[in-house]
């Protein structure tokens, strides 16, 4: 070997700190989780444990070994548990334990629902280390991949050419039986086929059943917003004393469309629009992001493939939030999020919008650029016209601009530093109680990074 490399030399006994504390430098995240996960209020987990059998894992190992795996992109059970094996930082988690993957599991999926407390005293935590109030937020949602096949689905319009297809064969089959077996071949057990095809009918009955029962939840959400935009132009009309140009608004079609599918894998995922012209099977989830130094402080789950719905469910997880955290008085989201419900929703909690109302350009027009903006909002304005008159301040145009760089990044960091792009549970409840998981990890590390 060339002298200008360093030898390596594995031959020669070395030797390793006696115990795991030396393992590992004092700021290490693993060693930051457990020290506080050590200080959570757990009783809510520990007494689900009614004793008997051999004994469990302590519930707080068990938290700080999700915590830590989920927060460097170590999701899957199996891998955690060989993650015991491996690596260092969780063999300091677990004191040289190694639960085995379906302890893991099991769990992860029984205690989805306290882990909504855990996140609360995550964010005291943060709170009484002097890095986190409750003042300014920003809201968005990104699309993350449900563990299912988009390969596994039925669409209406499949599952109607279907179902003609196989009505056909069950009568020709029937037919079949009555004409006698002198014809037939005698490898042909008429009774399976029309069992297996009539179990199949009744399969497709069950999916159009709760296609079209989704579609008349569409349905009644997209009247709602077409009486809303007819009162809007009336309201206009009236106020500008002439009808308005242009085309009136399309009023929405009842009934399944053709392309509307359900997923055999996880029924309750959405095929959903990405980022590129693709569509995945996914769920939207959502993120309520302290502006002043990034902590998620409300997360949900979403089946809806735009934003549009997700203002209300949204105050209802910061209302869970307690007002010794602070009081929220401002909040920034992009257009998507953008209708007169929601502003005046928000209004409502006493929290100021700062909505995009239109796409913003890259680069606006000189004219507009230099056109002083407003200095005093219009006298007694309705909700939306105040928002407006907002958004062209100086003010407002600032505070809007620091909502790409607040919750974005979070979604960022959560798809790219932590990789986590892909529910690994299925069902909307245990998809809620992994992205709680999920935030509580990012948050973790989060503070961590601020006190380091």
């Amino acid at each position: 070997m060339s002298k200008k490399f360093i030898l390596i030399d594995r031959q020669t006994a070395f030797s390793l700190p006696p115990d795991l504390e030396g393992w590992l430098p004092a700021n290490s995240l693993a060693r930051f989780i457990v020290e506080v996960v050590e200080q959570l209020n757990t009783t809510m987990i520990e007494g689900a444990y009614r004793g008997g059998g051999s004994a469990p894992y302590p519930p707080k190992m068990m938290l700080s070994l999700l915590f830590y795996c989920y927060a460097n992109g170590i999701f899957s059970s199996r891998q955690i548990e060989r993650a015991s094996y491996e690596l260092i930082p969780v063999i300091y988690i677990t004191g040289n334990t190694h639960p085995d993957h379906n302890s893991i599991n099991s769990f992860r999926q029984r205690f989805l629902t306290e882990l909504k407390e855990v996140f609360v005293q995550i964010l005291f935590v943060a709170h009484e280390l002097g890095v986190f109030k409750l003042g300014e937020i920003s809201l968005d949602g990104s699309k993350f991949k449900a563990n299912a096949s988009q390969h596994k689905a039925m669409s209406w319009g499949y599952a109607n050419k279907l179902e003609a297809q196989l009505q056909e064969e069950v009568e020709r089959l029937m037919k079949e039986a009555q004409e006698g077996a002198e014809s037939r071949p005698s490898t042909i057990d008429l009774a399976s086929e029309l069992s297996r095809r009539e179990a199949r009918l009744a399969q497709i009955a069950a999916v159009k059943a709760e296609l079209e029962a989704r579609a008349q939840v569409r349905y009644e959400q997209e009247w709602s917003a077409y009486e809303a935009k007819l009162a809007e132009r009336k309201a206009k009309e009236e106020a500008r004393g002439r009808k308005l140009g242009g085309k009136q608004p399309k009023a929405p079609e009842p009934g399944p469309k053709e392309k509307d599918q359900l997923n055999f894998t996880d029924p309750e995922s959405r095929i959903m629009p990405s980022s590129g012209p693709a569509f995945v099977q996914a769920y939207n989830a959502q993120a309520c992001v302290d502006m002043q130094n990034l902590f998620i402080v409300g997360h949900f789950i979403s089946q809806n493939p735009n934003d549009k719905q997700e203002v209300s469910p949204a105050l209802d997880a910061l209302n869970l939030l307690p007002d010794s955290l602070g009081e929220i008085d401002k909040a920034a989201a992009d257009t998507g999020y953008f209708s007169e419900d929601n502003v005046k929703q928000f209004e409502a909690h006493g929290i100021t919008p700062y909505i995009a109302n239109g796409r913003q350009p890259h680069y606006p027009p000189l004219e507009e650029r230099l056109r002083p903006p407003p200095s005093v909002p219009p006298s007694s304005p309705d909700p939306v016209s105040k928002l407006r008159s907002r958004m062209q301040t100086a003010e407002g145009k600032a505070f809007y601009a620091r909502r790409k760089s607040t919750v974005e990044p979070v979604f960022g960091i959560i798809k790219h530093v932590m990789k986590f792009r892909q529910f690994m549970l299925r069902g909307l409840e245990k998809v809620n109680g992994e992205w709680s998981l999920v935030c509580i990890a990012f948050n973790l590390k989060r503070i961590h990074t601020l006190i380091a």
